[in-house]
């Protein structure tokens, strides 16, 4: 039991309730003087009590939770008892929230609309409350509660002596898959489901149930251990950089000229690659003029019916292509707008400026994309006459092998070469279009020697390493930042899990302290606060193992704490393969320009990289904004100005030297 952020949300929002509640009880203590008023006069009093005593249990459970740190929760032993006292406490204010509709809306009731308005607002508050508490409870509750002290790991499971054991084991294991099924289900319930859906379901559940199964976190623990995390890596960023990450930059070097084309090439297929999400990524960008300009000019621009497929109401989502992308209606050979899970929309235009014809694909748009990132269980991808054995994305490659199906039966490729014989192939996306732009790439490598992928922000758990150092050839990623998508893969998501129970469990101050110390360090900066923690002055070798506090958060030894002596886990498989990301990689950093030169005090640096500078999630407050496609196509832009200009000045200054 620990400290929640929910009730603290429920400690600051009720007492303002309450308040509003008592000034209306004062404000029209007068007006009950009528045929059924007294009903509501007794619902407003009895309501503010029931009121004022949940608010006491909950500053009860606020400040026992406040005591003791996170690994130790001896001083929080009357925890339990108050949690239960405010659970029963939502029974008579579930009954009071019925009495309270039943009288409001009965017809007997003649008092002034005033009244009765107020009283009617006060009860759907008490309904709105209740619905999202019931949500809360069922998204967030363990139904396994100490069964989860079964859920062994793989070498114990192969120990077991009596079949008892392992039916019981089977019993929490399955329970646990349903659970997180139903809460993904509850999540989804906006979207008509088929068998694919259940199947992905089933799929993502287990996927969570395997992460999850030996750790005990709450939400809170997990957002003290990010900002820990955050202050730690701050700390740590005047170190020198990787050798990797210092890659040459010599001016005259062809290893910058190649960064330079490739750079160009990247900021112009980046418009694409943004264009594909159609309307919300033009309204984002243009908040005031977008809903104006396409409601003005998408109607005389409808592509006959048999140019595009799936939904555009109102064509918005093609205007919004064409202004993006600065191309004519006559230069898409095919638009598909169809959406669902392990099918994403794209389209197959012809760009004149540099004579290729572009798939675009569209990142992440929907539930039904979501469901596909998700899908993160490894199948093999074999290529005839290329590779054997190489492990991809399953939800991702479901996607490319659909739009495969599509450019190749459906003869559209076949259209376009015959439009334009002489142009070359580029494939490209954003997020999980450029996830599936690579894989796309890979299966059309060998109709299409000639192609090229450029895959924007791709993740970081696609492609295996034979498979990876296969498309260095002919994809390019580029990164922004400290992205967090292009660091997502199982073994990293793994890292940072026992990064996070180990920062958490052996911080000596009390979680309240390191939320509110974290808060105001993400908001105003400041210098990296130095917590305490067991960890201080122990050497590399004294952390191979767990430490006592982290084996109080942790419901058995993870593969990811096991020693690497420990001989069992050196011959076991890996609990999840290593993939990486996709082609050659371009990791574009921002940073802040002290001399001010140019209107704007932001700058960009590029460099060629390897994959194994994003095999670890790096915590920051733009780990989520650096993925954005808008921020990727300015910082793009901004590259491609900035070394155009100085190509420009080298070339001067090459002239004078030689004059």
């Amino acid at each position: 039991m620990r400290f929640s952020l929910p009730t603290v949300t429920f400690i600051i929002f009720l007492p303002c309730r309450w308040i509003g509640i008592l000034a209306l009880y004062t404000v029209h203590k007068g007006q009950f003087n009528c045929p059924g008023g007294g009903l509501l006069h007794s619902y407003l009093l009895v309501l503010l009590i029931l009121l004022a005593s949940i608010i006491c249990a909950l500053s009860a459970l606020v400040y026992i939770s406040m005591q003791g740190t996170i690994s130790n929760p001896g001083p929080r032993k009357s925890l339990p008892k108050l949690l239960y006292t405010r659970l029963l406490l939502y029974l008579p204010e579930l009954i009071w929230a019925v009495l309270g509709a039943v009288w409001v809306s009965d017809s007997s009731v003649h008092c002034e609309k005033t009244v009765i308005n107020v009283i009617m607002g006060t009860v759907i508050a008490s309904w709105v409350i209740i619905i999202f508490t019931i949500i809360g409870v069922v998204i967030v509750f363990d139904p396994l509660g100490g069964k989860k002290t079964f859920y062994l790991t793989d070498s114990v499971n192969r120990n077991l002596e009596s079949s008892q054991s392992g039916q019981l084991l089977y019993n929490v294991k399955n329970t646990a898959t349903r659970v997180w099924e139903k809460r993904i289900r509850l999540l989804c319930c906006c979207i008509v489901q088929d068998d694919d859906h259940r199947v992905a379901f089933t799929s993502i559940a287990e996927l969570f149930r395997n992460y999850f199964s030996d750790t005990d976190l709450v939400p809170s623990d997990i957002a003290a251990g990010l900002t820990l995390l955050h202050q730690e890596q701050d700390k740590m960023e005047s170190c020198p950089k990787e050798p990797e990450e210092v890659l040459c930059h010599s001016p005259s070097s062809l290893v910058t000229d190649d960064l330079d084309i490739e750079l160009e090439n990247a900021a112009h297929y980046m418009l694409f690659a943004a264009a594909a999400y159609g309307w919300p990524y033009y309204i984002y960008t243009n908040p005031f003029t977008a809903l104006c300009k396409l409601s003005g000019d998408c109607c005389g621009n409808r592509p006959t019916d048999s140019d595009i497929t799936g939904s555009d109401r109102h064509n918005f989502h093609f205007g919004s292509i064409l202004k993006i992308t600065g191309l004519q209606y006559r230069d898409f050979i095919h638009i598909s707008f169809h959406n669902k899970i392990y099918e994403i929309p794209f389209f197959v235009a012809l760009d004149h400026k540099k004579e290729a014809i572009v798939v675009a694909v569209r990142g992440t748009l929907s539930f039904e994309d979501i469901l596909t990132d998700l899908s993160a269980d490894c199948e093999d991808l074999t290529l005839e006459d290329v590779l054997e054995n190489g492990f991809v994305h399953k939800g991702i490659t479901q996607a490319a092998n659909y739009i495969y199906r599509k450019l190749i039966n459906d003869g559209i490729l076949n259209q376009a070469f015959t439009i334009a014989p002489e142009y070359k192939l580029v494939i490209v996306g954003h997020s999980l279009g450029g996830g599936t732009a690579s894989i796309l790439a890979i299966m059309l490598r060998n109709s299409f020697p000639t192609l090229r992928c450029y895959a924007f922000s791709p993740p970081g758990g696609l492609l295996s390493k034979s498979l990876a150092d296969y498309t260095k050839h002919f994809i390019v990623s580029v990164i922004v930042g400290k992205d967090l998508v292009a660091r997502l893969s199982m073994p990293n998501m793994e890292d940072l899990k026992r990064r996070i129970v180990r920062i958490v469990a052996n911080c000596n101050r009390p979680k309240y302290q390191i939320l509110l110390r974290g808060c105001w360090y993400e908001v105003f900066g400041g210098d990296p606060d130095n917590f305490p923690t067991e960890l201080d002055g122990r050497n590399q070798d004294a952390l191979t193992q767990p430490l006592l506090a982290e084996e109080s958060l942790m419901v058995h030894r993870s593969p990811s704490y096991n020693a690497l002596e420990d001989e069992s886990h050196l011959n076991s498989p890996p609990q999840y393969p290593h993939l990486y990301l996709p082609g050659k990689i371009i990791h574009v950093v921002e940073e802040s320009s002290s001399r001010r030169l140019c209107s704007s005090d932001v700058k960009y640096t590029a460099r060629w990289s390897t994959e194994t500078v994003f095999s670890s999630i790096l915590i920051s407050p733009k780990m989520i904004t650096d993925h954005m496609p808008d921020v990727v196509l300015k910082a793009l832009d901004s590259l491609s100005q900035d070394r155009g200009s100085c190509i420009s000045c080298r070339t001067r200054e090459c002239h004078t030297n030689v004059v």
